[in-house]
């Protein structure tokens, strides 16, 4: 299993009239893990999608436990559990500075060739980094 871990602070805009982040902005920092997770293995979005391959979201659940605030600093935990195919998945749980798991979930991207829009198998060179974490 690959594991990554980012930080983030929650900005005045991400939060709602009740002083919580409002819960649409999860996503975001979902996104904000997976894209430095990718970086931690030298990837990133934007060689692939100059490659031809682009990632869409297929699948995105999140189960909330306490909520965040205005200038809380949260740690993001991304892994992916498995090689992927012509789908990636990553699994998420946010702490806050105190520890305590916030919110945790999943996203399930697809590999899509930009030319044909349909599913393909994930680049050869990204796999080829995700190995190690998942050969003993």
């Amino acid at each position: 299993m690959f594991n990554s871990e980012t930080s983030i602070r929650v900005r005045y805009s991400e939060t709602d009239r009740m002083g919580y982040v409002y819960y649409g902005n999860y996503a975001a920092f979902y996104e904000v893990g997976r894209v430095e997770a990718l970086r931690a293995l030298q990837m990133s979005y934007r060689e692939m999608e100059d490659s031809g391959i682009m990632l869409p979201v297929l699948n995105y659940n999140i189960k909330y436990y306490k909520p965040a605030f205005y200038d809380d600093l949260l740690f993001i935990h991304t892994s992916i559990p498995e090689m992927p195919g012509t789908r990636i998945k990553f699994l998420y749980k946010m702490f806050n500075t105190d520890g305590v798991l916030i919110n945790e979930g999943e996203t399930t991207l697809v590999f899509v060739n930009t030319k044909t829009g349909k599913p393909c198998q994930a680049p050869s060179n990204f796999l080829d980094k995700l190995k190690p974490y998942f050969n003993p």
